[in-house]
């Protein structure tokens, strides 16, 4: 959920590819919003959550990978990308409120999600507020409790200001697609805002009964020790191989990777994701 100056490196390194279609775009009413999505695939369906400052486009060739199995829905949260902007903060809360309003306008009882980065944390939301919506949950790069962060990560945090991002190349690429090309300041306000609300959610955590697969980097603005609090209160973290089986949920480390670099490593994401929603894992000596 690192919405700061690195997200520039990933906005340039993520490339996007053709699926074995075109994705499908449109546009449905979400409290108060035109909320821009695309689909793409056959399968079972999977919505795609991006991250803060992000859209479609920039997450890169992951959609297109996940298309080939899975009938994908991308979706543009509020104030990115096509998506309108509302008088409204952004808040967790809110945007997995509009996930799950935007599955009933598209008429979608029940899907995975793979969220990433603050599309992880939107995701992690749903599934505590709507747990009823969620199959599986793949959360890349997300957190549960804001004394989570690496300890740079929360000193920065009171620096941020909208100055700071308003000169940035996804600035620019802001205006390209986005209904208001104008709003992008209003935007930063609201997503500082968000950095600054409180988390800690271990509570709802712990009660969750939606397998979750937790993808950090090695680097991550999470701190490692954070992601493995999250994948025990989620039932990881036991010893295999003892005729008990394994937890639902998983935990993938990824190396020498930093947060802005998660998304850009499509096929490892896929490599890790693919098999979660399967529901495979790997045989032992035992089995």
């Amino acid at each position: 959920m690192f919405r700061t100056i690195l997200f520039t490196v990933a906005l340039l390194v993520a490339g996007t590819t053709l699926a074995q279609s075109e994705p499908a775009g449109d546009r449905v009413s979400v409290n108060g919003m035109e909320m821009y999505f695309e689909v793409s695939g056959e399968g079972d369906p999977l919505i795609v959550l991006h991250g803060a400052y992000m859209n479609i486009p920039s997450m890169g060739a992951i959609i297109p990978k996940l298309a080939e199995t899975h009938k994908v829905y991308a979706i543009e949260f509020q104030g990115h990308g096509r998506t309108t902007d509302i008088d409204r903060p952004i808040t967790y809360s809110n945007l997995a409120d509009d996930v799950a309003a935007f599955m009933d306008a598209v008429q979608i009882e029940k899907a995975d999600v793979f969220g990433y980065s603050m599309g992880a944390g939107a995701g992690l939301q749903l599934a505590i507020r709507h747990p009823g919506k969620v199959k599986k949950l793949a959360a890349a790069s997300v957190a549960y409790d804001a004394e989570g962060w690496q300890p740079e990560f929360k000193a920065f945090i009171p620096q941020m200001s909208v100055e700071m991002f308003v000169n940035m190349p996804f600035a620019e690429d802001y205006r390209k697609l986005a209904a208001n090309p104008d709003g992008f300041p209003e935007l930063v306000r609201k997503l500082i805002a968000l950095e600054k609300e409180p988390m800690a959610w271990e509570p709802e955590v712990k009660a969750l009964k939606t397998p979750v697969l937790i993808i950090t980097g090695d680097a991550d603005v999470a701190t490692l020790e954070h992601s493995v609090a999250l994948f025990r209160l989620l039932g990881g973290g036991v010893m295999g191989d003892m005729g008990k089986p394994l937890p639902a949920s998983r935990l993938a480390v990824l190396p020498a990777t930093s947060h802005t670099a998660v998304i850009s490593q499509p096929d490892l994401l896929h490599a890790f994701v693919e098999p979660f929603l399967q529901g495979k894992t790997p045989k032992g000596f035992f089995e």
